[in-house]
C-alpha cells in the first residue's frame, strides 16, 4: 500500500514539471479576460498573441504556476489522506456492484437510500484510461469534419470508433472524443478540472469520463457518446432530423437533469457545477439526461461557508444575479440555472435572443409576469406541444421556476426539493392530455 502511495506521488511530481513546462510554452497563447460584448451569450476571452504586453505575461504565468501548484498539492492530498478503501468496507452500491469510497475524501458521496434521486459513488483516485493521440486520431478519421458533432470555447467535440477492451472479433464502441483548441484561455485549466471531476465521480446523470490524452500540446478527453444530443438541440430545432420533445420526455430530462445537480450539492464536499444551460444536458438513446462539461466546477465553500469567491466565468443569461454583482457563487447559483432551463423548457425560447421584439430578447425578465399568472401562462407555452400537456402540471412547472429564479440564494430551494417537485408532477401527470 505505501509503495503503491509513492509510486502515486512520484507521478504527480513529474506530472507536475511537465505542467510547468507546458505552460510556460502556451505563455504566448494566454491572455487577459475581457467583459461580454451586448447580446453575446458567453464570456469567454478570444484575444491574439500580438496584444499581450510583458506585464500581462509575468502576471498570467504567475497563475497559471499557481494552478499547477494547487493541482497538484490536491492530488497529493488524496495521495496522503485518502486511504486506498477495501471493497469489503465502506462501499456505495449501485447497480449490484460495489464501489469503495472513503470517507475522508475531499469529496463524500451524496447520502444513501434517498429513494428521490440514485445515489451515484466518489470514487477514491480517478480510474481513466490513458489514450495515445495517435489512437484518438484514428479513432476520428483524423479528425475528419463530418466526424464533429459540436463545438465549444474548449474546442471540438468528435465521434469516434474505438476497439474494445479485451475484444476477439475486434467490435468497436462509439465514443465522444473533445479535443482542445490551441487558443483557448481556459483550456488547460478546465481540462484539469474535467480529468479531476469526471474521473472521480460517478451518476447515472453525470456524462461518463472514459480517458484522455496529453501529449505535448494535444489535450483531449473521451467520454461516453450521447445518442440523442443536447436538450438545447431538441429545444431550439437544430438540426433537421431533430424532433421537438414531446410534455412527457420534457419533463423526463428535466428530473435527470435535477438529480445530478442534487447529487453534486449534496456531497460532503459540495460541488457547484457553475455552468447549467441546455447546451450541457446531453440525452442518451432512451432520453435519460447527463450533465456535461466540468471545466467550470468548483468546489463548495470550505468549513461551513456561504460561498466561495471566483473570477465571474459561465454563461450569459444562466448566470445567477448575486455571482455578476459580487463573484459571490453559491451552490444555489447553480439552481438559478436550472429555473431559467425550466423557462426555456416551457417556452421552447432561448434565455437570450436579440433577434426578438424589444423588450423580449431576456427570456425570464419578458416571462415572469405570465409564469406568475394561471390564465396568461398557456400564451407562453412552446405551440409545438400542440396543446399536448396537462394544464396543472405547467402551472407547478411555471411557479417552481419562479422559487428557482428569485434574487435571492438563500430562498431558492435546494435541488433535493426541485427533484421531489418534479416527481409529484411527473407521477401524477403521467401522460399528458389529448389537444382539444
Amino acid at each position: 500500500m505505501t509503495f503503491l502511495r509513492l509510486m502515486i506521488i512520484l507521478l504527480l511530481v513529474t506530472l507536475l514539471t511537465q505542467s510547468f513546462v507546458y505552460s510556460r510554452n502556451r505563455l504566448g497563447k494566454l491572455e487577459p479576460e475581457e467583459p461580454p460584448q451586448h447580446g453575446s451569450t458567453s464570456w469567454t476571452p478570444t484575444l491574439r498573441r500580438d496584444q499581450l504586453k510583458s506585464c500581462q505575461r509575468e502576471e498570467e504565468q504567475q497563475r497559471l504556476d499557481s494552478d499547477m501548484l494547487n493541482f497538484f498539492v490536491l492530488g497529493l492530498y488524496f495521495c496522503v489522506s485518502v486511504p486506498i478503501a477495501q471493497t469489503t468496507s465502506n462501499t456505495a452500491s449501485s447497480g449490484g456492484s460495489n464501489v469503495a469510497v472513503s470517507g475522508n475524501s475531499a469529496f463524500s458521496a451524496a447520502s444513501g437510500g434517498d429513494e428521490g434521486y440514485p445515489t451515484g459513488q466518489i470514487l477514491p483516485l480517478p480510474s481513466l484510461r490513458i489514450f495515445s493521440f495517435s489512437e484518438l486520431k484514428f479513432a476520428t478519421k483524423n479528425f475528419r469534419q463530418d466526424t464533429t458533432v459540436g463545438e465549444g470555447g474548449f474546442g471540438k467535440v468528435y465521434k469516434g470508433w474505438l476497439e474494445k477492451a479485451n475484444s476477439r472479433n475486434g467490435s468497436e464502441s462509439v465514443v465522444a472524443i473533445k479535443r482542445l483548441n490551441s487558443d483557448s484561455v481556459q483550456g488547460l485549466k478546465e481540462w484539469q478540472s474535467e480529468v479531476n471531476f469526471l474521473g472521480r465521480l460517478s451518476h447515472p446523470n453525470l456524462v461518463k469520463l472514459l480517458g484522455y490524452c496529453w501529449e505535448e500540446e494535444e489535450l483531449l478527453l473521451v467520454y461516453e457518446f450521447m445518442q440523442k444530443g443536447s436538450l438545447e438541440d431538441h429545444l431550439f430545432g437544430r438540426g433537421s432530423a431533430v424532433q421537438p420533445l414531446p410534455w412527457d420526455l420534457r419533463i423526463k430530462v428535466l428530473i435527470g437533469a435535477a438529480r445530478g445537480l442534487a447529487f453534486l450539492h449534496t456531497s460532503k464536499k459540495q460541488v457547484i457545477y457553475r455552468d447549467f444551460k441546455a447546451s450541457n444536458i446531453l440525452l442518451d438513446g432512451s432520453y435519460n439526461a447527463k450533465l456535461s462539461d466540468f471545466g467550470l466546477a468548483k468546489l463548495g465553500p470550505p468549513d461551513g461557508g456561504s460561498h466561495v469567491t471566483t473570477r465571474i466565468m459561465g454563461t450569459y443569461g444562466y448566470a445567477a444575479p448575486e455571482y455578476i454583482a459580487t463573484g459571490h457563487l453559491y451552490v444555489k447559483s447553480d439552481v438559478y440555472g436550472f429555473g431559467v432551463v425550466l423557462v426555456e423548457m416551457l417556452t421552447g425560447l432561448r434565455e437570450v435572443d436579440t433577434s426578438r421584439p424589444s423588450g423580449q430578447h431576456h427570456l425570464v425578465e419578458w416571462a415572469k409576469p405570465f409564469l406568475a399568472n394561471r390564465r396568461r401562462l398557456k400564451n407562453i407555452l412552446d405551440s409545438r406541444l400542440e396543446g399536448k400537456y396537462y394544464s396543472k402540471a405547467a402551472v407547478h412547472i411555471a411557479q417552481l421556476a419562479l422559487a428557482c429564479l428569485t434574487p435571492e440564494p438563500k430562498t431558492r430551494p435546494p435541488m433535493e426539493v426541485v427533484v421531489e417537485t418534479l416527481g409529484r408532477v411527473d407521477a401524477v401527470y403521467e401522460r399528458p392530455r389529448r389537444p382539444r
